[in-house]
């Protein structure tokens, strides 16, 4: 596919929509990623407007889960400072796409040292511990289907074999953080949720959580009117009977506008080429054009790639 390199300033916002504005993914020279770059995954998490749906629909449904709500919200600046949180959140998620991978070892690593003093109880009683296994594996799914389902939504429909391909990239990554037999085709991801959809639930943290990222300096200033509509596709990207059972079905959903101008962005998206962005200093990182964008299989059986 032919790309048309972005201008300056689109290329700094979408580096921090992206939140790796200032991050350096060329070096060092030639060290693999945790996936291909011919992976479904560097396609996916190289679209910055599907990648923001993604992240905050993945937040709403962590959080609907008790345990995980409270260790994020009484453990966490996310109240205090939300950007900084987001955009940390965010480097991490392009660190296990395009990261070499002793940086991401490290990272992870470091991840997981500081989830071992995250612990509590939450008001209904119930202990937590962020280095649960059934957390660790709820938040590494909601992340993987949240970006998915929002790549799919606005950016470019993919096949059924590309779709268990990019849940079977993940389970290297997802390892290292200590989630224990990650999902690796859609059939799995969907167990997980059916395991998991009875312990989630309404609470009015979702809600200031909704306020927070809609009125929030977020985004760069010219961006910013987006910033409601953006929060909007997040909660519609959510199945229905799972927005009411978590409670934000009360949301409005987006206008039939809305919606085409956010596949137009993220459709565009997928056609410019961000000199900046986390794929392309990782793709010279690996000796391929700056430009490369990972092709997606013809409709068929699913195969993994080789590693780099």
């Amino acid at each position: 596919m032919k790309t048309i390199t972005a201008p300056r300033f689109v290329d700094r916002m979408a580096a921090q929509l992206l939140a790796a504005d200032g991050m350096d993914f060329t070096q060092p020279r030639g060290e693999p990623a945790m996936v291909a770059p011919d992976s479904v995954s560097w396609r996916v998490f190289r679209n910055p407007i599907s990648m923001y749906i993604g992240g905050i629909a993945a937040v709403l449904l962590e959080l609907a889960e008790p345990r995980v709500r409270h260790g994020v919200w009484d453990h966490s600046s996310f109240k205090r400072d939300p950007g900084t949180r987001m955009r940390r959140t965010g480097m991490a998620a392009m660190m296990t796409v395009y990261g070499p991978r002793s940086a991401f070892a490290a990272l992870a690593a470091r991840v997981h040292r500081m989830h071992g003093h995250v612990t509590g109880v939450t008001p209904d009683g119930v202990p937590y511990q962020a280095n649960d296994p059934e957390l660790l594996l709820w938040v590494q799914v909601t992340a993987g289907w949240a970006f998915l389902e929002a790549y799919d939504a606005y950016a470019a429909p993919l096949s059924a074999a590309d779709r268990d391909r990019y849940y079977a990239e993940s389970g290297a990554g997802a390892a290292l953080y200590g989630v224990e037999a990650p999902p690796a085709s859609v059939a799995a991801v969907d167990a997980v949720f059916a395991a998991m959809i009875p312990k989630l639930g309404p609470t009015p943290i979702l809600d200031e959580l909704l306020a927070i990222l809609q009125t929030a300096p977020l985004l760069p200033a010219a961006m910013r009117p987006l910033q409601p509509v953006l929060v909007r596709a997040a909660i519609d990207l959510v199945p229905a009977e799972l927005r009411a059972r978590i409670g934000v079905a009360k949301y409005p959903p987006l206008r039939k506008r809305e919606r085409a101008l956010l596949k137009l962005l993220a459709r565009g998206a997928e056609r410019i080429h961000l000199p900046s962005s986390p794929s392309a200093q990782a793709a010279v990182r690996l000796g391929l054009a700056s430009d490369y964008v990972a092709p997606t299989s013809p409709r068929g059986a699913a195969t993994l790639s080789p590693a780099v």
